[in-house]
């Protein structure tokens, strides 16, 4: 048996562990023009994984967004929704304004960044989950979770951008570190020097001759959601 506690946005559990991997792997978008879509997707500096046709009546196409464990299938006869009907598709981002640039740069129409009004609802907002009313810019203390971008495909499949430089307690296996591209890791070291910057001043002002596991240590508990070292 497990138990949940919800404290704000922070969720414990404490579920008995599974012995197998369960690994998401696809998600299956609906379209209408198969060829149109594969070039919007193409075009966006996806992988393309494979391009698979049996007869008239059916065809498959896989991408995979760069640094993703999880591709997207869609083709003819794949799925029976309504085309553009996927919505909320997360991309999770270090870095949300150098995403959205690189995004715009291959031609995609994007939002601007921006960041939610703290629980207040107005109804359906397209691509955005639960109705929240959108604010201009960066979450004002750059948290994150809190900022996004949208941008849909040409059916109307609505995907979100969302800036994560912190997991929440819990999120990801303490004992491991990964990441999945040099853009990731560079980002996640601009981080640490910045705070390591900090952490001088606060101590003297003296250079710190182990700041590579000062680094390291700041590195691992930010992306396990540990109280980072100061």
């Amino acid at each position: 048996m497990s138990s949940t506690l919800v404290r704000g946005e922070t969720v414990v559990e404490s579920p008995k562990a599974l012995t197998l991997d369960m690994k998401f792997e696809i998600v299956v978008i609906p379209v209408s023009d198969v060829d149109r879509a594969k070039r919007f997707y193409g075009g966006l500096g996806w992988r393309l994984d494979a391009d698979f046709a049996s007869g008239d009546d059916y065809r498959v196409i896989q991408f995979t967004p760069p640094g993703s464990g999880c591709s997207v299938i869609f083709g003819k006869n794949v799925t029976p929704a309504a085309p553009g009907s996927a919505r909320g598709l997360y991309l999770i981002v270090s870095d949300i304004e150098a995403a959205r640039k690189e995004l715009l740069g291959r031609g995609a129409e994007i939002s601007e960044v921006f960041h939610d009004a703290g629980g207040i609802y107005a109804g359906p907002d397209e691509s955005y989950l639960f109705g929240r009313v959108r604010v201009s810019g960066l979450d004002p203390e750059h948290r994150s979770y809190r900022s996004f971008a949208s941008f849909s495909d040409p059916d109307g499949n609505g995907w979100l951008l969302q800036e994560i430089t912190a997991r929440l307690p819990g999120r990801v296996d303490a004992n491991i570190t990964t990441f999945t591209s040099s853009t990731d890791l560079a980002a996640a070291l601009r981080r640490a020097s910045a705070a390591h910057g900090e952490h001088e001043a606060r101590t003297g002002g003296q250079r710190d001759e182990n700041w590579p596991d000062w680094y390291a240590a700041y590195m691992v508990a930010e992306q396990a959601g540990k109280p980072l070292p100061s």
